[in-house]
């Protein structure tokens, strides 16, 4: 909906109030008048029912206003007497309209000094419930969100398993779009797999002042353009979702409105210039080592390398034990018992399901792994003994694909080597034509709303010239080739920014291997996400300042007992 169309739905609502409460203000001392009046009628109404002024403010914060004018309606019918379970029912299901019985109903009191109290536990109990929903929102929209990191696109940067607290005030809080949704869910509601949300109406678009704007480099949330995340590297059919309710993806902000990006051999230019990461930034890339002898995956472990496959033969394999180890392998080889392969992690097989299925299992001495290292790493490896080289993984076959932005032929770009490519900034002016229209197209069509038919290319080319209306940004992972990010598919506008990733409360590794797997990551519990330096936890300080006030706590409770 445009701002038109809400001035005239506010003006509507206004109208409906008017004409459901008129006869109640002036039963309660005020002027049958004042309730027509927008905005002013919302503090009169606090004062009949006995609430603080202050919550006409939280009428107008999408989401918490929905469960505010359920509390309203109810509250304003027991402030002429209707006390029962049935009025509290009929007054939510008919939306408030159930207030009109009372205007137009007769011997109907205004009770003055009515009690704000529950008149049973379970009121209480359901008061108590509302009013921390209504908390958690706000602090849930406009301050800090928790998020986990559930895929490994910027490890070691970010780890899977790493709880974060994201800050919505750093960039700007964005105001919540949907009108219509269930708070504290983001897209789906829980256990019963139906969507949490109306489509329609929509608010527009509005973002509070932040405290800075995005640096590039800057680790960013973001809502994903693409709009689905059922599969990662999957081509799926498009799901179309209102913008605060897209999959929430983080990755790094590599470009800023305005920059020009280039990608030469796995290597991340900007404006001509090999882009300067910070000092947590762990960059990863995969990478082949090589060894005539072959390589020792248990030796690889011991030197602190995790990220590679294992290879196993296994010379018994039945349908039973084949299942047993399922859970455990990534893939496999052969079609024969005599020559039956499957590749696991690095963690391999568990010995103990070896040992209680009885497999004959050799580990296979590949003289070739494929390893996923940073540059440090690489050098690492390449120095220990037995190792003959260590080679980094560099697409040069340049040919024209749909799988790398701009997802059209004949651009031929690919995952290390990419662009050169214009990041749109608000107000910047460009010629369009028939070599850029594959780059701009998406942004000109669906984000800016140039309502052009996005088949008839022809009719975006009218445009020979067009001004951006907003800033865009690009995004990418650290772990280069196994990041789904901007060089897949695109830009990202500035309205789908959602916050800055500030501070890890939490870390468990193995967070997707079963509960029994899960190991705490200590050095990580309490750590800030970004900044110079070594990482450190401050749990310790944490627990330190936990324990001194407490003790004072107690020691304070008893000076009040020998007071007395």
């Amino acid at each position: 909906m445009t701002i038109y169309q809400w001035t005239l739905f506010f003006l509507l609502v206004q109208i409906i109030h008017f004409l459901g409460t008129w006869k109640l203000y002036n039963k309660a001392g005020f002027k049958s008048w004042q309730a027509l009046v927008p905005i002013h009628n919302a503090f009169i109404l606090m004062k009949i029912i006995k609430r603080p002024t202050w919550w006409v403010i939280l009428l107008f914060i999408p989401t918490i206003n929905l469960i505010l004018f359920c509390v309203i309606w109810v509250e304003t019918i027991r402030s002429f007497g209707k006390n029962k379970m049935t009025d509290t029912i009929l007054v939510i299901i008919t939306l408030g309209f159930y207030i009109f019985t009372l205007n137009y109903g007769k011997n109907r009191e205004y009770i003055k000094d009515r009690s704000l109290r529950p008149k049973t536990g379970f009121g209480e109990t359901i008061s108590s419930i509302l009013f921390a929903i209504i908390a958690a929102t706000l602090v849930h929209n406009y301050l800090i969100q928790p998020y986990i990191i559930p895929t490994g696109s910027l490890e070691k940067s970010l780890l899977i398993g790493d709880f974060l607290f994201v800050s919505k005030f750093h960039y700007g809080a964005r105001v919540p779009m949907t009108a219509v949704s269930v708070p504290m869910v983001h897209d789906t509601i829980p256990g019963f797999k139906i969507r949490s949300y109306l489509k329609k109406p929509q608010f527009p678009y509005l973002r509070l002042p932040g405290l800075k704007k995005i640096d590039r480099n800057d680790i960013v949330v973001f809502s994903w353009p693409a709009d689905t995340v059922r599969q990662f590297f999957v081509k799926e059919k498009r799901v179309d979702k209102p913008i605060d309710k897209k999959s929430n993806y983080v990755k790094r902000c590599l470009g800023v409105p305005g920059d020009t990006l280039e990608i030469i051999n796995g290597l991340v230019y900007i404006n001509g210039n090999k882009n300067i990461l910070p000092e947590r930034a762990k960059v990863q890339y995969i990478h082949f080592a090589y060894s005539k002898k072959g390589i020792s995956s248990r030796r690889l472990i011991s030197n602190g390398f995790e990220d590679f496959n294992r290879t196993y033969k296994i010379e018994n394999i039945t349908e039973n034990s084949y299942q047993q180890i399922l859970p455990y392998i990534v893939g496999r080889m052969g079609n024969t018992r005599e020559n039956f392969r499957v590749i696991t992690s690095s963690k391999g097989l568990p010995p103990e399901i070896v040992k209680k299925t009885r497999l004959r299992v050799s580990e296979v001495l590949e003289t070739k792994k494929e390893m996923t290292l940073t540059l440090n790493e690489a050098k690492r490896l390449n120095r220990l003994n037995g190792i003959d080289s260590v080679v980094r993984r560099i697409n040069k076959i340049k040919t024209a694909n749909e799988d790398f932005f701009p997802n059209r032929i004949p651009y031929d770009w690919n995952e290390d080597n990419f662009g050169p490519i214009v990041i749109p900034k608000k107000g910047m002016n460009i010629r369009i034509d028939k070599e850029n229209i594959p780059l701009y197209k998406k942004i000109i069509n669906e984000y800016e709303k140039n309502n052009t038919d996005q088949n008839k290319v022809e009719n975006v080319l009218n445009i020979s010239d067009y001004t951006f209306k907003k800033d865009y940004y690009w995004m990418m992972g650290d772990n280069r080739h196994k990041s789904e990010d901007s060089r897949f598919w695109g830009f990202v506008p500035d309205d789908h920014i959602v916050g800055k990733p500030i501070f890890i409360w939490f870390s468990i590794k193995g967070i997707n291997d079963g509960i029994k797997n899960w190991s705490i990551r200590w050095d990580r519990v309490f750590s800030t996400v970004d900044g110079p330096g070594k990482r450190i936890s401050y749990f310790p300080y944490f627990i330190f300042v936990f324990i001194l006030w407490q003790g004072f706590t107690i020691y304070q409770k008893r000076k009040k007992k020998k007071i007395l």
